[in-house]
Parts: structure tokens; C-alpha cells; sequence
């Protein structure tokens, strides 16, 4: 028994590794090193292109219960993620690079994974294959599988990521470290705003050059990732609401919040760069210069990395796939990845898991596991697999697509946390069965 795994994102990694622990003979294909795409600029697989975070660890959190769900069911991505994390407050952050290569490092060594290098652009013709190309799949297979699938299936928009600096460039006199509300450790570098400094800075953002994004609009963009000037052109205070929102954040030197606060994140574990939260972007390179610059402990900021845009290519997937991510009109091909329509890091890590799991069983002779919806990973299929959903966009894990509680609980987080046990007790409970 063999699986063509095509890709080693996040998600196809993750597929290859529940295959192979599994028994099942795999071959992992991979365009790098021989071709890249515009957001890639390492050899490693599950390279983290847009941010070192893995967003919030905290089980009051959906996606901090996504995370859970997966450590307990022995993740690779999750293995990877806490070995190389970094310390972020409660956001689960890692060293990009050595995140990267440890999964590399682990598949490659696995005995059941032979990796293939090189450009896929059909699907094989026998066997059992699991597409997870990802949002930047090459257009010679996105035009494969636009033929495959139907023209009108294969849609798109376009991702942002965001710049990162010297750690040293920052001003710190006019910074302080710290978390919001002070929970957890202070690792982040908080960059406060006046009132008229923010003014000037959002005058200057919502009018700055554009970079030439061949068919780029702004409605076109996925909330999660929306462009900083994108979110700016909205509203005069709408930053103030969002990415330089200042809740929580009091400047020690006044004791007050500041009008508005940009916050920079670790992005490695010597903490020597840092990324600007919130700030993904297509202006310029010149432009990005030019206007982040005007943040005041930014004046003199070192730019390891430009922001850049790029496409973003996912399915029509409640009309196409199933709950375990299966083609619908030909069960031996799935899908893992953010091209499903789970949109993150970890959602897409989580697709893999269970597209990975599944076709195991399948190809084993044993019958599928009912993840349910009170789980974040049973969850995320039956949302892309839902057919009543009429305009499908990319979506993040959240406990509004998870049933409520059968009883009222005072307060958000305490009924979030009240989600997250009983969604772990169901984990539990499947643990012996899904386990290799």
C-alpha cells in the first residue's frame, strides 16, 4: 500500500507522518529546492511564510483548543511547534527556521517516506493521492485540477505577510517590552503613538504607493490576512481597533494607555528579529520604509524583510469534498490544506492529521473515526463539507462553528473553557482508537 502525498507544507507533512506511523508506504512530493514559489525562501518543508505564530495557546481560544486536540493525538507540527517554540505571552511562537528543520529532519528520516523532488503537474492516474500544494499551488497543477474539478471550482485571493526588523534597529527609549495585560512573560516590544503621531502615520499609510499585484482587490483579501493599509482605508480609528488596538497596554513611563500601540513579535529564538504584528502589507518596499519608519521607536528601523503579497488558491469544498476531505465524485484523491478552505497554520495541520488518519484506516481495512463537531478537528470538516454554506470563504477555527453547551455559564471565557473539557474529554475517549 502506497499514498502520493503532493506537497510538504504543514499539511502534507503532517499527512505523510500519520501515513507512514501508520504502516503505510509513502511517497512525499515536493517542488523545492528545484522550483519555489514567491513566499518560500528556504529548502525546509513546513515553512512558515507569513508570521512565527501559531496564534493563541490558551484552551479559551478555539484555535489554543485545535492545538490541544492535536498534541494529545501525537502531531508532528505539534511535536515540532512546542521543541522550537519561543516565548510569546500566551501565543504559541517558534523559531521559524529551526521549526522548519526539525520537520524536515523528521520526515526525511522516517522509513516508510520516500521524498521526490521536483514539479508535480498531473495527478496520478492510480493509487491514492492527497493534494496539499497549497495556496500557492503551481499553475501547471492548478490547471490540472481546474480540469479535473470543473472550471468554476478553483478559485483565489491573496494573502499579505508582514515586514520584519533588526530587533537591534529598535529604539527602545521610545519602546517597552511587555504582554497585554501583563499575562504571561513580556516578549513583546510595545511601540506607542500619540494621537497626532498616529494621525500622521495613517494619513501617510491610507495614500502610500501601492506595489502592481496582477488582479489584487482589496475585496479580494481574506479577513485574517488583510493588509494593514487595506484595514486602514476603512476608517480613521479602525487600526485603533485592530493590530494597534492599545486595550491592556499601559506605557510605564505614564502609567497610561497610549492612543494607539504597534507591537513587534519575536520571529527566532535568539530574538534578534521581530516582526510587526498586524502588518502585512503590498505597499512598496520604498513605501514600507517610508511609512513604518514614522513609528516613532521605528525612525531608524534595520527592514530584514519587505512585506509582500501572494495568491492564494482553494475549492468550492462543501460542493466537492467530504467531512474526511475526500473528493466526493473519486474517494482515492483528498485534500489537505489551507486550498480546503481552513485557513491558519494549525487548521491546515489539522486537515493533514485527519486526512492522514483516515486514509490509513481506509487502506487498512478499519472503519473512519467520528471526530464530532464538539471537537475543533471534527469541526473544521463538517464546516468545508457543508453543503448549506452558499458563499464559501476560508475559514479559521472558531467555537462559532463548534454546538453550544446544553447549560448557561456566566462569562465568555469560562464558557469557552467549559467547550474546550468537553471537547478533550471526547479526545480522550478516542485516543485508543486512533493512535497507532
Amino acid at each position: 500500500m502506497k499514498v502520493t502525498v503532493i506537497g510538504a507544507g504543514l499539511a502534507g507533512s503532517e499527512c505523510a507522518w500519520q501515513l507512514a506511523q501508520r504502516g503505510i508506504q509513502v511517497d512525499l512530493r515536493e517542488m523545492k529546492p528545484r522550483k519555489r514559489t514567491p513566499a518560500h525562501v528556504t529548502d525546509d518543508f513546513a515553512e512558515l511564510c507569513c508570521s512565527n505564530s501559531l496564534r493563541s495557546d490558551q484552551l479559551e481560544n478555539a484555535v489554543g483548543l485545535l492545538k490541544e486536540e492535536l498534541r494529545r493525538l501525537d502531531s508532528l507540527i505539534l511535536s515540532c511547534a512546542d521543541a522550537t517554540r519561543v516565548e510569546a505571552g500566551g501565543a504559541l511562537a517558534v523559531d521559524r527556521h529551526g521549526f522548519a528543520r526539525m520537520v524536515t529532519e523528521k520526515i526525511r528520516s522516517h522509513p516508510n517516506i520516500t521524498v521526490t523532488e521536483g514539479e508535480v503537474t498531473d495527478i496520478p492516474a492510480e493509487g491514492d493521492v492527497v493534494v496539499a500544494s497549497g495556496p500557492l499551488t503551481s499553475d501547471a497543477l492548478a490547471d490540472r485540477l481546474q480540469s479535473l474539478l470543473g472550471e468554476e471550482t478553483a478559485l483565489h485571493f491573496y494573502d499579505a505577510a508582514a515586514p520584519l526588523v533588526s530587533a537591534a534597529s529598535v529604539d527602545m527609549d521610545k519602546a517597552w517590552m511587555g504582554s497585554r495585560y501583563d499575562r504571561g512573560t513580556a516578549d513583546y516590544v510595545n511601540c506607542p503613538m500619540t494621537e497626532a503621531e498616529y494621525d500622521a502615520f495613517w494619513n501617510a499609510l491610507t495614500t502610500a504607493q501601492e506595489a502592481e499585484v496582477h488582479g489584487f482587490e482589496d475585496k479580494m483579501v481574506f479577513e485574517g490576512c488583510m493588509p494593514v493599509e487595506v484595514m486602514a482605508r476603512r476608517g480613521h480609528d479602525t487600526l485603533c481597533y485592530g493590530p494597534l488596538k492599545p486595550r491592556g497596554l499601559k506605557d510605564p513611563r505614564t502609567g497610561k494607555e497610549p492612543y494607539a500601540v504597534v507591537q513587534l513579535r519575536r520571529d527566532n529564538s535568539d530574538g534578534t528579529v521581530y516582526n510587526l504584528v498586524g502588518f502585512q502589507t503590498h505597499l512598496r518596499f520604498p513605501e514600507q520604509r517610508r511609512v513604518f519608519s514614522m513609528i516613532p521607536a521605528l525612525h531608524d528601523a534595520e527592514f530584514l524583510r519587505y512585506g509582500v503579497m501572494h495568491r492564494n488558491t482553494f475549492l468550492d469544498s462543501p460542493r466537492l469534498l467530504d467531512r474526511y476531505y475526500r473528493l466526493k465524485s473519486d474517494p482515492r484523491i483528498s485534500f489537505a490544506g489551507q486550498m480546503t478552505g481552513v485557513e491558519g497554520y494549525v487548521e491546515s495541520a489539522a486537515s493533514g492529521f485527519l486526512v492522514g488518519v483516515e486514509t490509513a484506516r481506509r487502506l487498512l481495512g478499519r472503519p473512519p473515526v467520528d471526530f464530532p463537531r464538539e471537537t475543533a478537528i471534527g469541526a473544521l470538516g463538517l464546516y468545508i463539507s457543508n453543503r448549506s454554506v452558499t458563499v464559501f470563504q476560508p475559514m479559521n477555527i472558531n467555537f462559532g462553528i463548534i454546538p453550544p453547551l446544553d447549560h448557561r455559564v456566566k462569562g465568555k471565557r469560562n464558557k469557552n473553557a467549559e467547550l474546550s473539557a468537553r471537547a478533550l474529554a471526547i479526545i480522550d475517549g478516542l485516543k485508543e482508537e486512533i493512535l497507532p
